[in-house]
């Protein structure tokens, strides 16, 4: 999420966040903005870089965001938020799409409406997350709002919220009638997602659980991109959480996992994930047993973009 002022004002932080490597393709960027001066100037530097799409937020939920009058906030304007859409449009050489949410509350559920009027200003794609701002990601995700955008609109629905195991993918699917599913929390940790994913809709069958090798393998690697990109103090800094996130679900991890979190170099950190190797803790299944399910499904899987950092 790349805020248009930032980018107007070439902030030296929200430029290093646009850092990428050719084979990253596909690749849209995401803007946050809510005036179309700031979304035609950042469509300017934007020209240097090479990108395939351009999704704007009216999704974020938090409060710093939306006091903007940025994000969700947007919601509660759906025809300001369809000018600001024609604006981008009309001054973007690559597709424009655009991630909302179900609304504002629960007094305010207006994503059809909202959708409708981001359609009609001439977007390829719309993003939905089914929660309102108010839930934040808290709560159930109500797949009936997002299938009555689907079924509401020509252009591709794509749909976001709980999509954290292969299970919930075909759910929500399945619920919605979408045309494809964000995965983005559900990847934190479990880079396997997706292959997982595109296995259970075709077949119906999980693969077997990862053995520890393989976790600890995709750990390190893991960390020498984050301690090669940042620097070796700030990478370690920034891969605790991760570690948090990879070794979720394992008996008895607490005393590895404040070993990682006193690590202060990158040496003792690979220590400490290499102890992985050693014990007896179980890596576990994706979430879910999966049976058997009849016919097959080719559906696409989105990865929303999920900086390393």
């Amino acid at each position: 999420m790349i805020s248009c002022r930032a980018l107007v004002s070439r902030n030296k932080k929200t430029l290093e966040m646009l850092a990428t490597i050719p084979s990253d393709r596909p690749l849209g960027i995401q803007l946050l903005g809510n005036d179309t001066e700031s979304i035609r100037g950042a469509l300017e530097v934007l020209s240097e870089y090479v990108f395939d799409i351009i999704d704007f937020n009216a999704a974020c939920p938090v409060g710093k965001v939306t006091k903007r009058g940025e994000g969700a906030s947007l919601l509660k304007e759906p025809r300001r938020l369809s000018e600001l859409l024609k604006a981008l449009v009309e001054n973007s050489k690559v597709p424009v799409t655009v991630k909302i949410r179900s609304g504002w509350d629960e007094t305010c559920i207006n994503a059809r409406d909202v959708a409708l009027y981001a359609q009609d200003s001439g977007i390829k794609g719309l993003f939905i997350h089914g929660r309102t701002r108010e839930q934040g990601y808290k709560g159930r995700v109500d797949y009936q709002v997002i299938r009555e955008v689907k079924e509401a609109l020509a252009i591709p629905v794509v749909a976001s919220g709980d999509v954290l195991s292969p299970q919930l993918i075909k759910k929500m699917f399945d619920e919605t009638g979408c045309d494809g599913v964000v995965i983005a929390r559900g990847a934190l940790g479990n880079p396997w997602i997706f292959k997982d994913a595109g296995e259970f809709l075709r077949s119906g069958t999980i693969p077997q659980r990862r053995c520890r090798n393989e976790l600890v393998n995709t750990m390190i690697t893991h960390l020498n991109l984050c301690s090669d990109y940042h620097s070796e103090m700030t990478g370690i800094k920034l891969f605790r959480k991760f570690f948090v996130w990879y070794t979720k679900g394992l008996n008895d991890i607490k005393p590895l996992r404040e070993k990682a979190f006193h690590a202060k170099t990158k040496d003792q950190m690979m220590e400490t994930i290499n102890e992985l190797r050693e014990t007896k803790r179980d890596v576990l299944a994706p979430t879910g047993l999966a049976s058997s399910l009849s016919g097959t499904l080719s559906f696409p899987l989105i990865a929303q973009g999920c900086r390393i950092s």
